[in-house]
């Protein structure tokens, strides 16, 4: 009876997830009178790829998705690597570090306390990143949570495969590139997750840090397109396209795009991903 009942809440749990996202897809290959009309649930109405085309005919749109891919790519390889130089140190224990309290409470310090918006912006600009790829990469290059995970992965490892290596004459890079890293796989693709999401669905830093529009990350551009879209603004050539085209349809197609790196992305991923979380929560 418990397995019943479980099954029959993950199901609604995960129908719950799905379904608005089938809904998206739907309304985004529909008319623009069938969206309109709220015909559309779950499959296309009068199918069209027009609200697609005129998409990825928008420069904006192609820039603002390049930034951020551009930014997911440099902000995923800094992540990752400051991540596993600081984890490394701290799982060692006391005696071999004997500043890794001091420094680990440093780090969980900055998990509930920061010093608040107005100071970060002044510390961008005054550092004069404003307006460019290391004002949205820089600022989280630490994500200590992260840290933690994978510090406390690292500490599950037995420590007599370390010994065994130092006897063999391996310092400490070759034992972590060697011995650590691909002994850490479900973790490392736990948190490479986790870095990617939150690079690809970051748009705050990108709205306060960019003074111009055309430095926006996609998800920034997306907000301004679903706040106030501009299809006032199409040229004669898109005017065709324009009574298949409808707000409703062209935000649906810019979301969906938006969110088709991830859906790729993560398929990948989730074979470590609970292995990872649960194996770097708790020290074994």
């Amino acid at each position: 009876m418990f397995l019943l009942v479980n099954y029959i809440v993950l199901a609604i749990l995960a129908a719950m997830c799905i379904l608005p996202l089938i809904n998206v897809l739907a309304v985004s290959f529909s008319s623009s009178n069938a969206a309109a009309a709220g015909y559309v649930k779950l499959w296309p109405v009068e199918f069209t790829t027009s609200s697609y085309r005129y998409a990825m005919e928008k420069p904006q749109f192609l820039q603002a998705f390049r930034i951020s891919l551009i930014r997911v790519v440099l902000g995923y390889a800094i992540n990752m690597i400051v991540i596993i130089l600081t984890a490394y140190p701290l799982s060692k224990e006391k005696n071999v570090f004997r500043a890794r309290s001091w420094y680990a409470w440093i780090f969980i310090v900055t998990m509930m306390f920061s010093g608040g918006l107005i100071p970060t912006y002044m510390t961008i600009k005054y550092l004069n990143m404003l307006d460019t790829m290391w004002a949205l990469v820089l600022p989280g290059a630490v994500p200590v949570f992260n840290v933690v995970l994978m510090m406390n992965f690292f500490r599950s490892i037995p420590h007599d495969i370390e010994e065994a290596a130092f006897i063999d004459g391996a310092g400490h890079w070759r034992t972590l590139l060697t011995i650590y890293l691909p002994l850490s796989l479900p973790s490392l693709a736990t948190i490479s997750l986790f870095v990617l999401v939150n690079h690809w669905n970051s748009w705050f830093d990108g709205i306060i840090y960019m003074n111009h529009t055309y430095n926006y990350p996609l998800q920034s551009y997306l907000r301004t397109i679903i706040i106030s879209p501009d299809l006032q603004s199409m040229t004669s050539s898109e005017e065709l396209v324009m009574s298949e085209i409808s707000e409703r349809t062209y935000k649906a197609a810019q979301i969906f795009l938006a969110a088709v790196p991830i859906l790729c992305v993560y398929p990948f991923l989730q074979r470590y991903f609970m292995s990872g979380l649960t194996m770097g929560s708790v020290k074994g």
